[in-house]
């Protein structure tokens, strides 16, 4: 994606019709499925490359490579059992039965008809249907992703009033939002790849690019282009590309903004995800727009007993709260007194092998983080509380789902702190300072610990530990 189209939204991608990743993706695909060309495939120099009925396949690719071509590939290209309709709609079929939040979406509106009707009247031209092809093939799990959030934006619009007719234009926004993903580095699906500056500018441009495909088609209304433009955008001007707040971003894309979290949290979190994402956007309310929200929170809400009350449930959140804070207090003021970076690479003939102790550090650092990323994300980091009991105040279910996120927190912790005696029990043994200070950590986080517990991680200085690292 050139620069231009990044900063400015209404400029032409200069790489849309010739991505090298794109067309890679494409001679792969043909590598396992049967895709032909319906018409002959020519550069900008009006130079015949791919006569129309060939066989794509990987040999191919240098030549598609070498010029720009005169129109986008795949206005020429057909493959078998290319997504269509009737295919999107059998695949919301198995996710009604597959995915909790699609079942609960169902279940909400009383039924799947009034998320499938608008799918009906939806055009979803060649192109389109062959780069959605593509993405099912190649990238399920963005698939999946586009017809769940599609299917979150219509219920959002069910429940706000919008007629069949309305929700025709926010289906096809809904199910085309990453249609940009298409034509970015492969790397970025995979979780332990870093991203590259350039690559970051790639992804945070995809929603350019998906407006640009869709413009293209000539099919798809300004204000589908334009929703899928702002689907990273947030209402407190926080998002991306733009920058938009509130009413600068269309209903529509307030739709797909809403939506794109929703899908996102269950996508990414196995285990009580309705919790997390309840409490995430009761703290971060001016990010998402409210009329929308609370559409959605009622949705979030598991069932509370009767019998709970607000003061026990604070108490037990405030007792929670301060375990987490001191144990992750106490481990920064640790890790500070140790080198910032450990031996933990393979050993090799020039370095020594990594000692127990180097990598017990680097594990525990990197659950830990992990574990506040993830309650910093659901506004429940212990850095967090003061601001988010202001908001939950009597809210009953919003406390409820607090404590139960603090109860499984601490249970991490726990097993974080157990896991990494068991990995590496000669910390036990204490042998050097910093073994003594990592096991004296673990013990105190492994039990429970109690604020006095948790204080006697600090009572030793580790004057030594850097030095013997």
């Amino acid at each position: 994606m050139s620069t231009s189209a990044l900063s400015d939204p209404d400029a032409v991608p200069d790489d849309l019709r010739d991505s090298v990743h794109f067309l890679r993706a494409i001679t792969e695909l043909a590598e396992n499925d049967n895709v032909i060309t319906h018409s002959a495939i020519f550069t900008d120099k009006g130079i015949k490359l791919v006569e129309s009925g060939a066989r794509i396949d990987s040999r191919l690719y240098d030549r598609l490579v070498q010029a720009p071509l005169r129109e986008a590939i795949d206005h020429h290209l057909m493959v078998d059992n290319m997504v269509c309709i009737q295919s999107i709609e059998a695949e919301v079929m198995v996710q009604c039965e597959t995915v909790g939040l699609v079942r609960s979406l169902v279940a909400a509106l009383g039924g799947v008809d009034r998320l499938l009707t608008p799918l009906r009247f939806m055009p979803l031209p060649r192109p389109i249907a062959f780069k959605l092809t593509l993405m099912r093939e190649q990238r399920p799990e963005l698939y999946a992703h586009s017809l769940q959030m599609m299917l979150v934006a219509l219920y959002l619009a069910v429940k706000a009033g919008w007629t069949e007719r309305e929700c025709v234009p926010l289906a096809a926004a809904g199910l085309l939002h990453d249609i940009g993903m298409l034509y970015m580095p492969p790397g970025w699906t995979d979780p332990e790849h870093k991203l590259t500056p350039e690559e970051r500018k790639q992804l945070v441009a995809h929603s350019v690019t998906a407006m640009w495909v869709l413009r293209e088609q000539r099919v798809y209304p300004l204000s589908v282009q334009v929703a899928v433009l702002e689907h990273h955008e947030c209402m407190d001007g926080s998002g991306y590309p733009r920058g938009l707040q509130g009413e600068q971003i269309s209903a529509m894309g307030q739709m797909l903004i809403l939506a794109e979290v929703v899908s996102a949290f269950h996508e990414k979190y196995a285990d009580m995800a309705a919790s997390r994402l309840s409490l995430m956007l009761r703290m971060n309310h001016r990010r998402y727009p409210p009329d929308l929200v609370r559409k959605i929170l009622p949705l979030l809400a598991g069932e509370v007993d009767s019998s709970l009350e607000i003061g026990p449930l604070l108490h037990e959140v405030q007792t929670m709260t301060t375990l987490l804070g001191e144990a992750f207090a106490r481990w920064a003021q640790l890790r500070a007194q140790l080198p910032a970076a450990l031996p933990v690479s393979s050993p090799s003939l020039t370095k020594p092998p990594p000692r127990p102790v180097d990598r017990a550090v680097v594990w525990l650092d990197g659950r830990l983080k992990v574990l506040e990323k993830e309650l910093a994300q659901a506004g429940s980091h212990p850095k967090q509380l003061p601001d988010l009991l202001g908001y939950l105040k009597d809210d009953l279910q919003g406390m409820a789902e607090l404590a139960l996120l603090h109860r499984e927190a601490v249970w991490q912790l726990e097993a974080i702190a157990n896991n990494c005696l068991r990995r590496w029990p000669q910390l036990l043994e204490g042998a050097t300072p910093m073994e003594h200070a990592l096991a004296r950590w673990c013990r105190a986080a492994g039990r429970q610990a109690s604020k006095e517990a948790a204080q006697e991680v600090g009572e030793q200085p580790l004057e030594d530990a850097a030095a013997d690292a």
